[in-house]
Parts: C-alpha cells; structure tokens; sequence
C-alpha cells in the first residue's frame, strides 16, 4: 500500500469524501455530521493522506491542528471495496507516526455513536484511543462520541 500526502484534486478522492459524508448523513442527524467538505480539507492546518493499492484509491484520512501538539483526527474512510483488508489500520499507523514527526503528542477524534460507527468506534480503542469530554469547539451530542490518545 503506498501512502501519500494528496492534494485532493483526483476524482477518486472526491468521490470517496462524497461516499463518507453521505454515510454520515444516512446514519446522523445533519446537525451532528461534522466531516470535512474539500475546502476544509484544503485548509492550511490540514494534513491529508490517501491511500492507494495498485492505483486503487484504498482509503484516505487526515489530521487538523487544533493547537500546538494537539491535532484532531479527521476523514478517516476505507473505500468500500477494500474493507476488512487492513487498510485502516495501516493508514492509522502511518498518520500517527507522521503526526509524531510534526510535532503532535496528543490526537482527538469526534466519531458516531450509532451502530454503524461501531467498527470505528473499535479501531480507535484498539489503538489506544480513550473516550473523552468535547474537545475544540464540539459540543455534547448524542450522536457524538469523542476520543484521544496521548501519542507521547
């Protein structure tokens, strides 16, 4: 699997963030989606990486500085013809370690509380990732469940 900083021009990576907002939406109120739109994760404080198998757009995910050291995990997606082959668990590994390389010692997540985000949910607690109150500028949600992780 190769993994690469994207510029997010490509219209596999376009499709894939259309794919995971619409899932969001399909299983979340509009009003506690709180994925990234193209724009935002052009933004200057975003780092993001896509994932490719033998050209195949595996899965992307990307990192927002909320402040000095601390970044928020965001637009984690596994596209869906590559699910339960690893490919989260790599990339997750890989973002981590480039994140440790830019300076971040502590990483956060906001997921889903529905069942359809339990996978997530048991991804992140695999790699050490730990509930924990609203961080940034989230709020208490019940369809939110937020997480961090000291990367040390």
């Amino acid at each position: 699997m190769e993994i690469r900083i994207d510029d997010l021009t490509g219209k596999e990576v376009a499709q894939l963030l259309q794919e995971h907002h619409q899932d969001m939406l399909d299983h979340t109120p509009a009003e506690s989606v709180h994925s990234l739109d193209i724009s935002g994760l052009k933004a200057p404080d975003v780092t993001f990486w896509s994932a490719w198998i033998e050209g195949e757009l595996a899965g992307c995910g990307a990192i927002k500085v909320i402040e000095s050291g601390h970044a928020e995990l965001k637009s984690m997606r596994t596209s869906s013809t590559h699910l339960r082959q690893g490919v989260a668990q790599r990339l997750l590994t890989y973002i981590i370690t480039a994140a440790q390389q830019q300076g971040i010692t502590k990483m956060s997540l906001e997921t889903g509380t529905p069942d359809s985000f339990i996978p997530a949910q048991k991804l992140y607690r695999d790699f050490g990732f730990n509930e924990c109150a609203p961080f940034a500028d989230y709020c208490e949600d019940p369809y939110s469940l937020y997480m961090t992780k000291e990367l040390g």
